[in-house]
């Protein structure tokens, strides 16, 4: 189920919710203004920018919630109107006024699972929402400082490949870091703990190198697993 902003545009009420789309398992709530989506916008899935009184206005909403969120945006348009769509608009789908339950769910759940693909990137278990700052594993989530999220992030984005400390702490850490090598160490054991035992071993110690994230390498005679 997915929470979904009907929205109007600011000058009219809120519309009212067409009756393919009330037949679907979404919450939808009707807004007017493109203000309520954008004060709101972490707890939306999917806006729907209802285009069919007033598509100037219309026009102007799309523009808004794709310029300031990355929320999804599906314009209900009259097919009289279809013409005028461009690029300008800035929404991501269309959908026609009096389409199906069908339809209407096709769209949705097509745009969510784009959505989804990209903002979070995963390795097994592990999903991380760079949009959210979350991380879970098989659904549970890490409680992360904000140097073990972008650490984590960091090693999934690149798998397999090994990072030394001084690496890292250019890269995570950034130029103007000035603590030492040790750090990651403290930073790695930490990660591996609340990764779990069953997960501790996807962040491998390379010897006399760094550090490599990878859930296929658990041979002691290539690393080091359990030492930072």
């Amino acid at each position: 189920m997915a929470d979904i902003m009907l929205v109007a545009s600011a000058r009219r009420p809120p519309a009212e919710v067409p009756p393919a789309l009330d037949l679907l398992p979404h919450k939808v709530t009707s807004v007017s203004g493109a203000d309520r989506v954008l004060s709101t916008h972490t707890n939306v899935d999917l806006a729907v920018v209802d285009g069919r009184i007033n598509p100037a206005e219309a026009r102007i909403t799309c523009q808004l919630i794709a310029r300031s969120t990355r929320i999804r945006v599906l314009l209900l348009v009259q097919t009289a109107n279809l013409p005028a769509l461009d690029a300008k608009w800035a929404v991501d789908d269309f959908i026609v006024d009096g389409a199906t339950a069908a339809e209407w769910d096709s769209r949705i759940r097509l745009l969510l699972e784009t959505n989804q693909s990209a903002t979070a990137i995963s390795i097994g278990p592990i999903v991380i929402d760079e949009d959210a700052y979350t991380v879970t594993v098989g659904g549970r989530p890490l409680d992360l400082t904000y140097i073990e999220f972008e650490l984590l992030r960091y090693l999934v984005q690149h798998t397999g490949r090994v990072f030394s400390r001084e690496t890292l702490l250019t890269d995570v850490w950034g130029y103007d870091y000035f603590g030492g090598t040790r750090t990651v160490d403290v930073h790695i054991r930490r990660l591996r703990a609340k990764l779990g035992p069953e997960l501790e071993h996807y962040i491998a110690t390379v010897r006399n190198v760094g550090y490599r994230l990878s859930p296929d390498h658990r041979s002691q005679s290539q690393t080091a697993v359990g030492a930072a």
